[in-house]
């Protein structure tokens, strides 16, 4: 199914039931007084996220949604039916604003999480409500109240512990497929991905983490050059950033330290929350170099860059470094859950 990531609804709660005017009438009972009853409160609109889903593509065919309307009331003191509430599930990582004024909603980020988008009108008032010893024909009654209508703005972000970013044809999706079972599709031509693609590592006994792995970003990503920029909302989610370098590049003179550069400046453009989260370096594609070459490149980046994160040397192709790498993920993200623990 093709990935999309953001989409405008309307939602309309239902109009709550009308209160009903109705006086008792029955043989040898002249005076039976007021009966009529109260309508129904009208259906609501929810939001419920569901596991499984990871696209709001749906919703580019169906984008009107309304729950029903409460009925009306009825003599004999009878009360009017409630309307059916209408649920729309949506993927868990949604972020819901409204679309007019541009107000956050909700931020939907647990499964089965339930939340209340647009309320029901309440049910009008039946004319047996105003008796009173003043009034014993009252003929007064309250319409039902409409229901909430408003638009909103679906936005999805990646719920993923790490996120890989870096240029084209770095080898994110390469690592991916050979960290977890993804299998996104990889060949040798920029932008093979075309959407985010998650994928689950397991390092054994219990423990896991989910890695999301982002379009490739471009120079000027940030303004809209590229694909990248249509996907740079769901790494601020991501707790760690692997920064994945091609470290064999085809131009032997080529600048490794200025592929670095291009990314940390689309990431601060973007959001500079983002840019100064937690970010590794994983230089890929150790199998076509030496290790003695690797090894320099390695300190000569440091040094240029004043590099103070984790520095990992792997190869995407034939798994080299990839234990390690995950053995230090994995080992990072339970120091943070301790942490917050305490």
């Amino acid at each position: 199914m093709k990935f999309v990531d953001e989409a405008i609804i309307t939602v309309t709660a239902g109009k709550g039931g009308n209160g009903c005017l109705s006086f008792r009438r029955e043989k040898y009972i002249p005076k039976g007084g007021p009966d009529g009853g109260d309508g129904g409160d009208g259906g609501s609109v929810y939001l419920i996220a569901r596991e499984g889903l990871n696209t709001l593509a749906d919703f580019r065919y169906t984008r009107k949604f309304k729950a029903k309307n409460g009925a009306g009331g009825e003599g004999g003191n009878r009360s009017g039916r409630g309307g059916v509430d209408t649920v729309i599930e949506v993927p868990t990582g949604t972020v819901v604003r409204d679309a007019d004024t541009d107000e956050l909603i909700a931020d939907i980020t647990t499964a089965n999480q339930k939340m209340l988008v647009a309320a029901g009108g309440r049910g009008g008032v039946g004319n047996a409500r105003f008796k009173s010893s003043v009034n014993r024909t009252p003929r007064r009654t309250i319409p039902g109240a409409e229901g909430d209508e408003r638009r909103l703005q679906l936005e999805l972000r990646l719920l993923a512990d790490v996120g890989l970013v870096g240029l084209p044809n770095a080898g994110k999706s390469t690592l991916l497929r050979a960290i977890s079972h993804a299998t996104p599709k990889v060949a040798d031509y920029p932008f093979t991905t075309l959407h985010p693609q998650l994928g689950v590592v397991d390092i054994g006994l219990g423990k896991s983490f989910v890695v999301a792995d982002i379009p490739g970003l471009i120079e000027g990503a940030a303004d809209g050059a590229g694909l990248g920029i249509q996907f740079l909302r769901h790494i601020r989610r991501t707790r760690l950033l692997l920064h994945v370098v091609d470290a064999a590049p085809f131009e032997s003179d080529h600048d490794i330290t200025q592929d670095i550069k291009t990314i940390e400046t689309e990431l601060n453009q973007f959001d500079r929350d983002l840019a100064q989260s937690d970010r590794w370096l994983v230089l890929n594609k150790s199998d076509v170099l030496p290790q003695e070459q690797l090894e320099e490149i390695k300190r000569d980046l440091i040094d240029r860059l004043q590099w103070d994160a984790p520095v990992y040397i792997i190869s995407a192709v034939s798994g080299d470094g990839c234990k390690s790498l995950c053995n230090g993920i994995m080992q990072w993200l339970d120091e943070q859950e301790e942490r917050k623990a305490s």
